[in-house]
């Protein structure tokens, strides 16, 4: 079982920066993706970026220049670190753990955070 716990949410400025982390806690062995995600009231959840364990990065293109990912491997944590913040970028952002090996042959899929609420509003 694969327990992720988000921090770093909050109110911003437009232009401003935050930086959200997640941490990764439980029995397993290793998770290939780890990312982050983000719902806006009334819509769709939808990918901001993730990061695989041998280094493949994806950003959704209205992040791309202002977002950051990094991953810690070996501590099993994500961060995103967000400049240049703008008011659609206000939604609930979920850390997500993919392709995770708990042990030899079981697999788990798709875990989810609790979410962290970021507004970008002045």
């Amino acid at each position: 079982q694969v327990h992720l716990v988000e921090s770093g949410g909050g109110l911003v400025q437009p232009g401003g920066s935050l930086r959200l982390s997640c941490a990764a806690s439980g029995e397993f062995f290793s998770i290939y993706t780890m990312g982050w995600f983000r719902q806006a009231p009334g819509k769709q959840r939808e990918l901001v970026a993730t990061q695989t364990s041998d280094g493949f990065t994806n950003y959704r293109d209205s992040v791309k220049g202002r977002f950051t990912i990094s991953r810690d491997i070996t501590e099993n944590t994500v961060s995103l670190q967000m400049n240049s913040l703008k008011p659609e970028d206000t939604a609930i952002y979920y850390c997500n753990a993919n392709g995770i090996t708990v042990s030899r042959g079981n697999y788990e899929q798709d875990k989810w955070g609790q979410g962290t609420q970021v507004t970008v509003s002045s």
